[in-house]
């Protein structure tokens, strides 16, 4: 009888003592550690809005979309600092064929649109800041797949990014210019 009870007592704390279920996962820093730059080059783009005539309305866009990439870079650093991984990803292109691959804005149509006589400007504006919106739905995407991540703040954010990313692109679709 006593043999028994230490059996079923053993089972029972075995089966307590399952792992806990990870609060992240490698997907989940890949995730952050793309979207940081994608956000960062998204606010360098949406600063340039400020020195150029568009529709008032653009402009305030462009304010809005600043203030709400800075505030989720600033948590997504946060959140990789506490996990203890590193801010900065493999700059590696083919390091994140795995992830739909990098979603940033070619540097060249960045510097061609610094560089734009201001009657081609708002054109342009909308063309390079819809594909920048564009690219970070599609990233978000990657983390709220199937082999994504697991992290439930990294997930919410995805969700938020998918959401308000892909309004932003319709949003800027409709601005005539």
């Amino acid at each position: 009888m006593r043999v028994w009870l230490a059996v079923v007592a053993l089972l029972l704390t075995g089966c307590s003592a399952t792992a806990a279920p990870p609060t992240y996962n490698a997907a989940d820093v890949m995730f952050l550690q793309m979207l940081i730059p994608q956000n960062q080059q998204g606010i360098e783009i949406v600063r340039l809005a400020a020195d150029h005539p568009l529709p008032p309305a653009l402009k305030e866009l462009a304010a809005a979309i600043e203030s709400t990439q800075q505030t989720e870079i600033t948590d997504m650093k946060n959140w990789l600092r506490a996990w203890g991984q590193p801010e900065a990803m493999d700059m590696n292109p083919q390091a994140h064929a795995g992830h739909g691959g990098m979603k940033m804005t070619s540097p060249d149509l960045v510097s061609t649109l610094r560089a734009a006589p201001s009657g081609e400007f708002p054109r342009k504006f909308l063309d390079v800041l819809t594909g920048q919106q564009q690219g970070a739905v599609e990233l978000a995407q990657t983390e709220n797949g199937a082999s994504g991540g697991v992290n439930a703040q990294a997930r919410d954010l995805a969700r938020r990014v998918i959401e308000s990313r892909s309004a932003e692109v319709k949003q800027l679709l409709n601005f005539k210019v």
